[in-house]
């Protein structure tokens, strides 16, 4: 068992599971993780919802494999939580729920969307700094305000993922004004919240919750908490923020020009830069550092593929993981590495849930093209992790657009971890790009948590004091060439088949 008293944990709701990393303060070494899964449902074409219970039992399985790993609980001296933004948890006067809570990737609301571009596109822009989708909380709530009014009428608090299972923890029920900036009703150069927004959304402005900063501690845990996981009681609980904003800052993009490309359940883009540049196809945030902002160009699925066509074909190689204690995506990764470069003809596009970023269409959908008689299970695989790097150069080819300046790449992410994927995103960037590690969000919760615990003097003394690099990648020229061409032809498959997901 380590021994310390300076363990910080960071508590990561990441959209497909929740995962806590233990970190030693006074060297930021990583002393254990762990991840528990759970469910989303899809109960329609298009939705995508998960049950709030789940996320504060997920976070007590995982807080008992980290001490079943070694790390002492009573060495916890503070915890900060993320989580992936845009998901509002709708709670009635006792802060019971009152559904289900909508995810950032559920489509149902393109009508509601459709109309806000129609009659509040600039007012919502200049407000909001950004464009309505589905992704965003406003125009979800404004569906549920035409199919569910009754729910609406129920609920008297409104908080965020990360936000319910913190007040779970402590009693204290706030949010950070990064995660309120997924709203779509947050007023961006005023940092609060926007009274006319809110209107539109249906929701009584009186249950929004309180804003702080990050870096805040704003409770303790209570009593029941530290029953429930093992932690002593009284520890302070740091806000925390944003999953993206986050893990940004946990790989150690705080300099304006760095860029961030991520492959987790979704994928992002992202850049940093001193000052806010909206645009009408990227997302805007602010920095877990005050005063930098983010510009973010995301597609919707990225490992998320990976992850179900694993579930839904690879069959033989879970049984074969059990059997012998090998990872499943290790011998995934195995297959597709017998697979050349264009993966013998197989093209894939990952638009399993619709399309943000360069499109914002939410009538995309996925399609392997290319398939021959010879295509085998290793071509689909490798085609799948270079449809998900196109998408990914799709997103960049916006960042170029807008003409921002990129210095440094840092590759993030579960998938980044791989070797092969890993190597085709460098070449298929033509860039040179390095692996921090452990680079994910918990990892950067961790930090905020010494940050607000005063184990660090600020978020850039923690990161410059912590931070670790896994490996450097160099882009090989004849591969990135190859990419290049391949590039051309996923964009024309695109184009082809955008205009059929349209027909009814």
């Amino acid at each position: 068992m380590t021994s310390g008293n300076d363990i910080l944990l960071g508590i990561d709701f990441g959209t497909g599971g929740c995962k806590i990393t233990a970190v030693r303060a006074s060297t930021g070494d990583v002393v254990a993780d762990a991840s528990v899964e759970y469910i989303t449902e899809y109960a329609h074409q298009g939705w995508s919802e998960q049950n709030p219970s789940d996320w504060y039992d997920a976070m007590c399985k995982a807080i008992a494999e980290v001490g079943a790993k070694g790390v002492n609980l009573k060495d916890v001296i503070a915890i900060s939580f993320d989580g992936s933004t845009h998901n509002a948890v709708l709670l009635d006067s006792q802060m019971k729920p009152v559904r289900k809570t909508i995810m950032w990737t559920d489509q149902r609301s393109a009508k509601q969307c459709q109309f806000l571009r129609e009659n509040y596109c600039d007012k919502i822009f200049q407000t909001a700094y950004q464009m309505p989708t589905p992704t965003w909380t406003l125009p979800q709530m404004m569906w549920l305000k035409e199919n569910e009014p009754d729910v609406l009428a129920k609920t008297k608090h409104v908080l965020f993922v990360k936000d319910y299972v913190r007040y779970l923890t402590t009693g204290v029920a706030v949010t950070d004004y990064i995660e309120a900036q997924g709203t779509l009703f947050f007023d961006m150069p005023n940092m609060a919240w926007s009274k006319e927004l809110v209107e539109l959304s249906g929701l009584d402005f009186n249950s929004l919750p309180e804003l702080v900063k990050p870096t805040d501690v704003v409770g303790k845990v209570s009593k029941q908490a530290s029953a429930d996981t093992g932690l002593r009681e009284g520890i302070p609980v740091i806000c925390g923020t944003s999953d993206s904003a986050v893990e940004d800052y946990g790989a150690g993009a705080i300099k304006e020009g760095d860029c961030i490309l991520k492959l987790a359940t979704a994928g992002n883009v992202n850049v940093m830069t001193n000052d806010p540049h909206p645009f009408k196809t990227t997302l805007t945030y602010s920095h877990v550092v005050e005063g930098m902002w983010y510009t973010v160009s995301a597609t919707n699925a990225a490992a998320l593929c990976l992850r179900w066509f694993r579930d839904a074909f690879c069959g033989e190689e879970k049984l074969r993981a059990t059997q012998t204690g090998e990872r499943v995506f290790k011998l995934v990764d195995e297959l597709a590495e017998k697979s050349p470069i264009g993966s013998n003809g197989v093209m894939f596009h990952p638009y399993l849930q619709g399309e943000r970023s360069p499109y914002w269409d939410p009538d995309l959908r996925s399609s392997f093209t290319g398939v021959s008689i010879s295509s085998n299970k290793g071509d689909f695989i490798r085609a799948l992790m270079e449809g998900v790097a196109f998408s990914l150069k799709d997103c960049y080819g916006t960042i170029e657009e807008m003409g921002l300046d990129v210095k440094r790449i840092f590759l993030i992410g579960g998938g980044a971890r791989g070797k092969l994927w890993s190597e085709i995103l460098s070449n298929v960037f033509n860039l040179p790009a390095s692996v921090p590690i452990p680079g994910d969000a918990s990892y950067g919760s961790a930090l905020l948590a010494g940050v607000g615990a005063g184990c660090f003097a600020n978020p850039v003394d923690a990161v410059e004091k912590c931070l670790k690099t896994d490996r450097t990648l160099q882009p090989d020229a004849e591969s990135a060439e190859k990419y290049a061409q391949l590039f051309k032809k996923y964009k024309a498959t695109h184009d082809a088949l955008a205009p059929v997901y349209k027909m009814k």
